[in-house]
């Protein structure tokens, strides 16, 4: 049992009643003032300063922020707009696009099956998608303009652990120029308009940008999964969240869509003045056909902190078994090992990729402060959570800016800087 897991059992990850904290039933107590969990509340008040020029700036509209140590809250604060562009305030409770913080939760969930003895992470994925099994490896040769692609069939087929940990050869089209990126592109992969199945069976007529396991590439690898689970379940992945994850976790107010009597509560993106414009985000409003469980839910601060303790303590939470210990272990150790990891801020140095979240070797070398064992991943709008074993924390920050990995670099050395003992 690691530190931050001690800690939280000792502090029973009870819920209490609102204490002006401005949202229902919060999982942990309250500490008195940060100076009671070893932060220090001179420093904190910098995430504040900094946060609120940014706001002022325009380069986001508003943030909710919370740090929890030792079991307790520790910090937060509610800044700025949740509409901007109708002056409305954020609140605690407003409902975040999280994008990428969908994946840990849909990995979670495949481990809830593997755990059941209904799949293996060694399983074949064509054992449950078959047409994923004659996928073929596109093979591109000749200059920029001039370039064609053979089709060849992969060194070995790609397995559940290739999707967990993204070495599958499944790529996000938007992240390349290559003539497989753009397949993706001219293919609309990703649609909202389309079903999980009708996903797989569209993605499965493309190339494959490598043979699985040769290297780490980020890319639609989690979505593929959720249709896995799918399968395996019985049930559409939105219904087998709620059920296993969700629901027995407290999540009230996470889902696919915003329900009609929550829209009030949903945070919205702000067009910089003078900059280029926006991609367009999704309507939180419109249930989609496509359930991505690589990006698709919307979720809120609370909500989120709830997941992040559960696997911060094993697996546990509040006395509700969601995965065993020894799994979260496994989830987060590295499965990359000798396997290329790419480049770019989604493959920071010092960071290895566990299933279905990112995890730090090291103490230096990574761009951003952090601990040996932590482990993360943020999503594109500028939603980020991460949880610290060694440091007995855990940090969630929600806005909605195109600014992402900007601000998954500020509010790491903001908090790891008010840690005073």
């Amino acid at each position: 049992m690691n530190g931050l897991t001690r800690a939280l059992c000792a502090s029973a990850l009870f819920a209490f009643a609102s204490v002006g904290t401005g949202w229902a039933d919060p999982v942990l107590p309250l500490a008195a003032k940060p100076e009671d969990v070893g932060l220090s509340s001179s420093q904190l008040a910098r995430i504040e300063a900094v946060t609120q020029k940014h706001i002022e700036s325009g380069t986001v509209p508003g943030a909710v922020m919370l740090v929890a140590r030792r079991g307790k809250i520790a910090w937060y604060k509610t800044l700025g707009f949740r509409d901007r562009a109708a002056q409305d305030s954020m609140r605690p409770d407003s409902i975040f696009r999280i994008y990428s913080m969908t994946k840990p939760i849909v990995s979670v969930a495949a481990m809830m099956l593997v755990e059941e003895g209904r799949m293996q992470v060694s399983d074949l994925v064509s054992k449950y998608l078959p047409e994923i099994g004659n996928m073929k490896v596109g093979v591109e040769s000749g200059e920029d303009g001039k370039a064609t692609m053979q089709l060849v069939d992969p060194a070995r087929e790609m397995t559940v652990q290739d999707l967990l940990r993204h070495t599958s050869g499944l790529i996000y089209g938007t992240r390349g120029k290559s003539l497989v990126n753009a397949a993706y592109i001219d293919a609309k992969i990703g649609s909202r308009d389309v079903s999980n199945e009708e996903f797989v069976a569209k993605l499965s007529k493309l190339p494959l940008r490598f043979s699985p396991g040769d290297r780490w590439e980020y890319g639609v690898s989690t979505d593929v999964l959720g249709r896995v689970v799918e399968v395996v379940s019985g049930k559409t992945l939105g219904e087998f969240l709620n059920e296993r994850i969700l629901a027995p976790l407290g999540m009230t107010d996470t889902g696919f869509y915003v329900p009609t009597d929550k829209l009030g509560r949903a945070a919205q993106p702000w067009q910089v003045p003078e900059a280029p414009p926006m991609t367009p985000r999704f309507d939180v409003a419109q249930k989609p056909r496509f359930e991505s469980g690589g990006g698709g839910l919307t979720s809120t601060m609370d909500d989120y902190l709830r997941f992040a303790i559960m696997v911060a303590d094993g697996g546990d939470f509040a006395g509700k078994r969601l995965l065993g210990n020894k799994t979260i272990e496994f989830m987060t150790a590295d499965h990359l090992g000798a396997i290329s990891r790419g480049t770019g801020a989604t493959a920071w140095p010092g960071y290895t990729w566990g299933l279905g979240v990112a995890v730090r070797q090291d103490k230096g070398i990574a761009p951003i402060p952090g601990s040996s064992g932590d482990f993360y991943w943020p999503g594109a709008f500028a939603t980020y959570w991460w949880a610290d074993p060694k440091e007995e924390l855990a940090v969630v920050f929600m806005t909605q800016s195109p600014l992402g990995a900007h601000y998954a670099h500020l509010m790491r050395g903001l908090v790891y800087q008010a840690i005073a003992n």
